[in-house]
């Protein structure tokens, strides 16, 4: 499944501080209809991940309803972004 979507990056201050970027509604409920296939526990979804020029692998995080996309630091230092920054993103997720 490929997803296509322009989201803020936020700040979570979790058990592990990160910054993420909010999976809009519709493409987490499409997510979630193929999640029991891809996870690979904890609700963790594998996505090969693209924002702007840089591609990186990670996972998704269900949290309240919708899920996460974790951003490296790397990542937002490569493209210049931060925290309340609108971001395009792609996402093959299970792979």
């Amino acid at each position: 499944m490929e997803l296509r979507f322009r989201g803020e990056m936020i700040y979570w201050r979790g058990p592990s501080p990160f910054t993420f970027v909010r999976v809009p509604e519709a493409e987490s409920d499409d997510i979630a209809e193929i999640a029991s296939m891809v996870t690979y526990g904890w609700g963790a979804i594998p996505v090969n991940a693209r924002i702007g020029k840089t591609d990186f692998y990670t996972a998704l995080f269900p949290k309240d309803g919708v899920y996460l996309l974790p951003v490296r630091v790397a990542v937002r230092r490569a493209e210049g972004v931060d925290v309340g920054d609108l971001v395009d993103v792609e996402l093959e997720v299970g792979r």
